[in-house]
């Protein structure tokens, strides 16, 4: 064989090593999506028992102002918690939720500062024109998410004890359908008004009316922080599934490229191949005809 031909080989040889590694990426990936759209399915009911007991409470004629303590600062800062990546592969997953966060952000006048889960988004963040306050690390597992969110809110309680906390919004990417994802926005705190005169009105699963052990005053605040518990658990995990659709989406289209790249370098090992042993037909009847005439 010819150097060209043996060059071709071992380029043939790369190209399936990388496939095989690509086919792996794109198992897990697609493997990773269906833990967690699980996790977020299985937070529904106890998310819908939260919506009770939260409703129960706002119910009590005790309860006069909506918030139970958790009205706004006056002073205080817009915290933005920003859910992106710490890994690299995944599309536009991170572009995506930053210019959605500075999208949203830039109509709001008070002073901001974000939050961010993730390295990749937060280097992005640091290049514009917001304050990266806090960085949290990107969980790896279903596991990892409740320890996170844990922090989140020791961090969410101090800062809400000593008033510098406004608002709360969270940003993240959710999945839309089996392979696409979209980014969405949630404002945590304060509570939604409209939200909370909808679980005033929200159907009592019995007869019997709902009664509040120690008071509506003292539980609405546990209930509120299961609430917030839910709803970060909830972006994360659905962030968590939106990175690794559009990990699956690049592997996709990888493994697409790869294959047409394969056939294209085979189809030139072939040829050359049969070129080369043509080549030597002829030389040796060439060689036999000459070996003739003597």
């Amino acid at each position: 064989m010819s150097d060209t031909t043996a060059s071709l080989l071992q380029k043939i040889g790369s190209a399936s090593d990388l496939h095989g590694v690509v086919r792996t990426m794109k198992a897990v990936a697609a493997s990773s999506v269906g833990q967690y759209e699980n996790a977020v399915r299985s937070l529904d009911h106890y998310y819908h028992t939260v919506q009770l007991g939260l409703a129960a409470c706002f119910r009590d004629p005790e309860i006069r102002d909506t918030q139970a303590g958790l009205s706004p600062a006056k002073n205080g800062s817009i915290i933005a918690i920003v859910f992106g990546s710490d890994q690299g592969l995944v599309g536009q997953f991170n572009e995506v939720i930053v210019d959605f966060v500075l999208a949203n952000l830039e109509e709001i006048s008070a002073e901001k500062s974000v939050w961010v889960v993730g390295e990749r988004a937060g280097s992005r963040l640091e290049d514009s024109v917001l304050e990266c306050g806090v960085h949290f690390q990107l969980p790896g597992s279903i596991q990892a998410i409740s320890p996170l969110i844990a922090t989140i809110l020791t961090e969410i309680e101090e800062r809400r004890k000593r008033n510098e906390i406004k608002e709360i919004y969270i940003f993240h990417n959710r999945p839309i359908g089996s392979a696409s994802y979209g980014p969405v926005r949630q404002r945590l705190l304060p509570l939604d008004e409209t939200w909370s005169d909808e679980l005033k009105v929200l159907p009592w699963p019995t007869k019997l009316p709902p009664e509040v052990m120690n008071g509506a005053k003292n539980t609405l605040p546990a209930l509120v922080r299961e609430y917030l518990f839910v709803s970060l658990f909830r972006a994360c995990a659905e962030s968590l599934a939106s990175e690794n659709t559009s990990m699956l989406a690049a592997m996709q289209r990888a493994e697409k490229n790869i294959d047409g790249l394969l056939e294209d370098m085979t189809r030139a090992y072939h040829t050359l191949r049969k070129g080369n042993i043509d080549a030597e037909l002829f030389d040796l009847i060439a060689g036999f005809e000459s070996l003739k005439k003597i």
